[in-house]
C-alpha cells in the first residue's frame, strides 16, 4: 500500500511510526472507577495533574474486575456538574462496578502542533501540515464580470 498524504497524522499514538511510549509519566492515570452509567461515562471527583482535555481520543482500560482487559476510546473529557467525565465512544461490554481499576491514556487529535507540545514528538510526526486544502474546489464562477477563461491575476 502506497502513503496517505494528509496534513492529520496517520500514526497511532504509541505505534511504530509514532514511536512515543503511551506508559510515559504523565501521560497515563490509574483511577478506581467512583461512578459510572452504562459502561460508557464515568465520573471522579477529581483527577489531579491532567488538565480538561487532556485524555479526548486517549483509551480507558479496565485493569481489575470482571471487565478486566477490556476497553474502550474516549470521546470526551470534560468537567460537568463539578465531577470530571469521561465519555466513550462505545460502552465496554463488561461488568464495571464501583471500585475497579482502570487505566487512562492520553489522547492525541493528530495536529502537528498537539505532536510538539503535548508529546515533544514532533519528530515522528507522520502528516503533511502544509499541503494545500481543497478549498478552490468550492469556488464558483461569478457572473459580475467578464469570463474570459484567462487568468484571475
Amino acid at each position: 500500500m502506497g502513503r496517505i498524504f494528509q496534513k492529520p497524522c496517520t500514526a497511532v499514538l504509541g505505534d511504530g511510526a509514532c514511536g512515543f511510549d503511551v506508559a510515559t509519566s504523565g501521560y497515563i492515570q490509574f483511577a478506581t472507577v467512583q461512578s459510572h452509567k452504562d459502561g460508557r461515562v464515568f465520573r471522579w471527583d477529581d483527577l489531579p495533574g491532567f488538565e480538561v482535555g487532556w485524555f479526548t481520543r486517549g483509551r480507558v482500560d479496565v485493569t481489575d474486575g470482571p471487565a478486566k482487559g477490556l476497553w474502550g476510546m474516549i470521546k470526551h473529557d470534560r468537567v460537568l456538574g463539578g465531577q470530571r467525565e469521561i465519555e466513550l465512544w462505545e460502552p465496554i461490554r463488561g461488568a464495571i462496578e464501583q471500585g475497579v481499576g482502570v487505566r487512562l491514556s492520553a489522547g492525541c487529535d493528530k495536529r502537528m502542533t498537539t505532536c510538539r507540545l503535548k508529546f515533544n514528538n514532533l519528530l515522528n510526526f507522520q502528516g503533511f501540515p502544509d499541503i494545500p486544502s481543497d478549498d478552490w474546489m468550492m469556488a464558483t464562477p461569478q457572473p459580475s464580470g467578464t469570463n474570459t477563461g484567462g487568468s484571475m491575476r
